[in-house]
């Protein structure tokens, strides 16, 4: 026998190239380089996060972005498959309150996290037939998403059989998938109070839907802030920043400040990305974190236009009108989340199906400075969010700041709450700023419309025609939100590993 030794064989990584640095993108790096890979991500701007953005103030950050951790598990999950305790890495606070709501009759009601505790604020505030009205509505809607959490949403590519079987398994969903059963038709079903339709018809815009379009399985979406809603210690961008960390701790390269004009194929697959500067980047496959109306736009090359070719045309979900800011601190009962409702229940969609800027709108308010109460705090910071047409139902001119100004303060004031602050154009993210943000997005926060009983069936999903080209993120399957955008992207890992172009 002949014994060898000091004979090394070097295996050539796979190199993965990852588009955007949204959350999907954050993720799908992190767990590629965990398992081996060797991971570039490209983001045109100079922060990680996407979506999940920040503007300056004097006391800190302002969150302009998502505002709460949902679905806490699938975080949890993912730091555990990489060796990583959650919470070594972030400092997370459970909510009891969900949210405030106020309305403009006085009405003051706090949803709260615990089943039993809500009943008894609902039953308070609305009335012993609301809160048994409520439990009813609490079990249908778990149904619901214990129904389809695995068979959709944890699923790459939704098989109608498979979906059939649990519908099977649990029958009393039913009467929720009826044709043409709108959200809003159901909650009248659900609720005789209006205010309370109002409420949970909301959750419909968590998604970029309208309560009097959205099916009525919509309703299953509030479950996902009844199963817990987190606050983290320097807003959402923690999360953003812990798993950059995490990535670049394993090997992974990112270069911000560059967009990607183009993702070049050869011999049928994706081979190379190419940069502003000229630069192209060969790889093995290509992660893509963007709006994939993007690539049927042909805006990353007319060779990729074949690529989610649907979305070109496809109806675009709501927008939004995005205010942050510092302020003097007001003496209101804020909590950290608060809603404001329109006075006219859902009289919001009806303009901005008429592509206008509602002027009764319901408005969101994040008080993130209230967590940490500071009694010496002279200021505060405050997001504040209206829904907004999309660019393709209304085009954007000069009068739309003064518009949303005027509106938004004035709102405030039917409820008693004058900010002291002269608010700038800086501080509003319009629709247009959102579609310059993410191109192809028509300002669109979610991708497309979820409105119809197919339109789960018709999102992007993570696969393409191209088999080392891959979509993740909002505006792809399972859909849009922070938890999703990491569905997707844990979705698109796991086929990119069984793919046979990469073995």
């Amino acid at each position: 026998f002949i014994m060898a030794k000091d004979i090394s064989i070097t295996v050539k990584r796979k190199k993965i190239a990852v588009v955007g640095a949204g959350i999907g993108g954050l993720v799908s790096a992190l767990k590629l380089a965990n398992d081996g890979f060797e991971v570039k991500v490209f983001e045109s701007s100079d922060y990680p996060g996407g979506k999940i953005r920040t503007i300056d103030s004097s006391c800190g950050p302002v969150n302009i972005g998502p505002t709460v951790l949902t679905m806490l598990t699938v975080f949890e999950s993912l730091f555990k498959e990489v060796g990583e305790n959650i919470f070594d890495h972030l400092e997370l606070k459970e909510q009891q309150i969900l949210a405030r709501h106020w309305w403009s009759d006085g009405t003051e009601f706090d949803l709260l996290a615990n089943k039993d505790d809500a009943f008894g604020e609902v039953t308070k505030v609305f009335g012993t037939n609301a809160g048994e009205q409520y439990i009813k509505f609490y079990n249908s809607t778990k149904e619901m998403f214990d129904c389809f959490e695995k068979p959709i949403m944890k699923s790459s590519s939704p098989a109608a059989l498979e979906i059939l079987r649990e519908i099977c398994k649990n029958p009393k969903i039913i009467p929720a998938l009826m044709p043409f059963l709108t959200l809003e038709k159901y909650l009248k079903s659900k609720f005789s109070d209006p205010k309370l339709q109002q409420l949970f018809g909301r959750y419909s815009t968590y998604v970029g839907g309208s309560p009097h379009n959205s099916p009525a399985l919509m309703a299953l979406v509030w479950q996902a802030e009844a199963r817990g809603v987190w606050t983290v210690k320097g807003g959402i961008s923690s999360v953003a920043r812990a798993i950059e960390k995490l990535a670049i701790d394993r090997g992974v390269e990112f270069i911000y400040g560059h967009k990607v004009t183009e993702i070049q194929k050869s011999d049928f697959l994706v081979s190379k990305v190419c940069l502003d500067d000229g630069t192209c980047h060969a790889a093995d496959a290509v992660i893509f974190n963007g709006d994939p109306r993007a690539l049927a736009l042909g805006l990353l090359g007319d060779d990729l236009r074949n690529i989610a070719d649907k979305t070109r045309n496809a109806n675009r979900s709501l927008s939004a009108n995005v205010w942050g800011f510092e302020a003097n601190t007001i003496d209101q009962n804020l909590v950290h989340h608060n809603v404001f409702f329109s006075d006219k229940v859902n009289s919001e969609f009806y303009d901005i199906e008429k592509g206008q800027i509602p002027l009764d709108p319901t408005l969101y308010i994040c008080a993130q400075d209230r967590e940490e109460a500071n009694k010496g705090q002279k200021t505060e910071r405050f997001e504040i969010i209206l829904n907004a047409p999309p660019l393709s139902k209304r085009k954007p001119n000069k009068e739309d700041f003064e518009i949303c100004k005027s509106v938004t303060l004035e709102r405030f004031k039917n409820f008693g709450l004058n900010f002291q602050v002269d608010l700038e154009r800086k501080n509003l993210t319009t629709p247009k700023d959102f579609n310059n943000l993410f191109p192809a997005t028509e300002g669109s926060l979610y991708g497309q419309s979820p409105d119809g009983m197919m339109a789960t069936f018709q999102r992007p999903k993570c696969v393409t025609s191209i088999a080392n080209l891959f979509l993740v993120g909002g505006g792809v399957h399972p859909g849009a939100g922070v938890p999703m955008a990491t569905l997707s992207a844990l979705l698109a890992v796991e086929e990119m590993k069984t793919s046979r172009i990469l073995i």
